[in-house]
C-alpha cells in the first residue's frame, strides 16, 4: 500500500517568464536596490518608474504617456508589470500587444478605445440595506413539484444569521438559495445579503473557526458588530468598459430567444461613441454627486512599433480625452519605418509628434554579474538546483549570446542532470544542452555558410 503526504490542495500556478517580479524594489527614498522584488540592475529605469507610480497615486499623471525603450531582453515588460504590482489590485492594469489591434471583427481604433476604457476604473459607493452575520443555520424547505411525480422543489430556505449583538432567522427566496450554493456558503461563514436585490456576498470564514486545521488556505473574518439588519456602505469597483458592455448588450428575459442569445457566444460588437458619451455623462454626474470616484489605471501597450499611422493619430485624441488612463508603451526597435507608411523613418517606429509627448525610460543591456543574479533567481523560481560553477558558466553563455537563451537552457539542463543522475545542475549538463540546442547567432552563421542549401 502506497501512502503519500498531501502538502497542499491549492493549485500550483504555471511559472511564466515574469513570475518572479513582485515590485520595483525601491527603498523608502525611492532609490533602486541592486537586487530586490525580483528585479536586478536597471536602477535608473526602476527609479524613473517609481516616480511614475507616485504620480499615478497622486492623480498627477492622467492622460499622459511613458515609453520604455531598450534592446530585447532588458526587462521592459518586467518593469511595466512591477508598476502594476506597486499600484495594487484596486488600480486597473490592462496589458496588450501592438498587433492586437489588427482584428477581423472590429476596427483598429475600437480595439484601442476598448482597452483604454478597460484601464479606467470607477469606485462606486452605495449605502445599502443588508442582512449581515455568521451563518448558524441553512435549511432548504422542499415542497412537491408543480409538474407532478416524485420530484421536489425548494419553496424557500431558512437562514440563521448571528452578530455580536444578536441573531435573526430569515425566510429567503429559492433564487437566493441558488446564490448561496454558487458562493459555496456553509455554516460558520460570514455573509451579507442585500435586502433589495437579494445578492449574496461571502466575506470569509468566521474567526471563531480559525483554530480548525484546513487543507486550503482560508480567509478568516471577525464576527460582524451591530444588528443583523443594518445599513452598510458597499464599495464596488468596475471599469468603464464593463459599463459599456452592460449597456450595449443588456441580458435578461425569460423567453427562449433571450436564453439562446445568452448561451450562444455572441460576435464581438463595436460600441458606439454615442453610447460612450451617454455613459460618460452618467459617470460625471455620479462623480459630481460624490457617489463615485474615478480611478485612472494603466494601459500597457507592448511592441508599440506594431501600431500603424492611423492608430498613432487616434492615440493623440484618446490621450487628450478628459477621461484617459496612464499609457505605458514598450519597444525594442531603433530607427525604423512607421508602419502604414513607405518612407517615414522615425525613432522606435513612433511618429515624432507622438514621441514628443512621451517621457522616455531607457533600459540597458545587463552585465555578466547581473545576468548571474537573474539566472540564480530564475532557477529558484522554477525550482532548479544549480551548482555555483554551472551558474557562472551559464552567465558567460548569456553574455556571449542573450539572456533569454541562457534562461531557456535552465529547464533542459535540469532534465539532463536528472537523466545523468545528478541532484543539481552541473557545468557538464549545461555544456551537453548547448551542444543539442542552437542559439540565434549560431543559426544565422549556419544560414550564411549554407545559404545555397536552403530555399529562398
Amino acid at each position: 500500500m502506497k501512502i503519500e503526504e498531501v502538502k497542499s490542495t491549492v493549485k500550483t500556478q504555471r511559472i511564466s517568464s515574469h513570475s518572479h517580479v513582485k515590485g520595483l524594489g525601491l527603498d523608502e527614498c525611492g532609490e533602486a536596490i541592486q537586487m530586490a522584488s525580483g528585479l536586478v540592475g536597471q536602477e535608473d529605469a526602476r527609479q524613473a518608474a517609481g516616480i511614475v507610480v507616485d504620480m499615478i497615486r497622486t492623480r498627477k499623471m492622467s492622460g499622459r504617456a511613458v515609453l520604455v525603450a531598450g534592446p530585447p531582453g532588458t526587462g521592459k515588460t518586467a518593469i511595466a508589470l512591477a508598476i502594476a504590482h506597486e499600484l495594487g489590485n484596486k488600480v486597473p492594469f490592462c496589458p496588450m500587444v501592438g498587433s492586437e489591434v489588427y482584428s477581423s471583427e472590429i476596427k483598429k481604433t475600437e480595439v484601442l478605445m476598448e482597452n483604454f476604457r478597460r484601464a479606467i476604473g470607477l469606485r462606486i459607493k452605495e449605502t445599502k440595506e443588508v442582512y449581515e452575520g455568521e451563518v448558524t443555520e441553512m435549511t432548504p424547505v422542499e415542497t412537491d413539484s408543480t409538474a407532478g411525480g416524485y420530484s421536489k422543489t425548494v419553496s424557500h430556505v431558512i437562514v440563521g444569521l448571528k452578530t455580536a449583538k444578536g441573531t435573526k432567522q430569515l425566510k429567503l427566496d429559492p433564487t437566493i438559495y441558488e446564490s448561496l450554493q454558487k458562493e459555496k456558503v456553509e455554516t460558520g461563514d460570514v455573509i451579507y445579503i442585500e435586502a433589495n436585490s437579494g445578492a449574496v456576498k461571502r466575506q470569509g470564514r468566521s474567526d471563531s473557526y480559525a483554530t480548525e486545521y484546513d487543507l486550503e488556505a482560508e480567509e478568516y473574518v471577525p464576527l460582524p458588530k451591530g444588528e443583523v439588519h443594518k445599513k452598510k456602505e458597499v464599495i464596488q469597483d468596475v471599469t468603464l468598459h464593463d459599463l459599456d458592455v452592460a449597456n450595449a448588450q443588456p441580458k435578461g428575459g425569460q423567453d427562449i430567444l433571450s436564453m439562446m442569445g445568452q448561451l450562444m457566444k455572441s460576435k464581438k460588437t463595436e460600441i458606439t461613441d454615442k453610447l460612450r458619451k451617454e455613459i460618460n455623462k452618467v459617470v460625471n454626474k455620479y462623480i459630481d454627486q460624490g457617489i463615485a470616484e474615478l480611478v485612472p489605471g494603466v494601459l500597457f501597450i507592448d511592441e508599440v512599433h506594431m501600431l500603424d499611422l492611423e492608430t498613432f493619430t487616434y492615440l493623440h485624441k484618446a490621450l487628450e480625452s478628459t477621461i484617459a488612463p496612464i499609457v505605458i508603451f514598450a519597444t525594442n526597435r531603433g530607427h525604423c519605418t512607421v508602419r502604414g507608411t513607405d518612407d517615414i523613418i522615425a525613432p522606435h517606429g513612433i511618429p515624432m509628434d507622438l514621441l514628443d509627448r512621451l517621457l522616455i525610460i531607457r533600459t540597458l543591456p545587463y552585465n555578466r554579474e547581473e545576468m548571474e543574479s537573474i539566472l540564480k533567481l530564475r532557477a529558484q523560481t522554477e525550482g532548479h538546483s544549480i551548482e555555483p560553477d554551472a551558474l557562472h558558466y551559464l552567465a558567460e553563455v548569456g553574455t556571449s549570446t542573450t539572456l533569454r537563451y541562457a534562461i531557456q537552457l535552465l529547464t533542459p539542463s535540469s532534465q539532463n542532470a536528472k537523466m545523468n543522475g545528478h541532484g543539481s545542475i552541473l557545468r557538464k549538463d549545461i555544456e551537453e544542452t548547448t551542444s543539442l540546442f542552437m542559439h540565434a547567432k549560431e543559426s544565422c552563421k549556419i544560414l550564411k555558410k549554407c545559404a545555397d542549401k536552403f530555399m529562398k
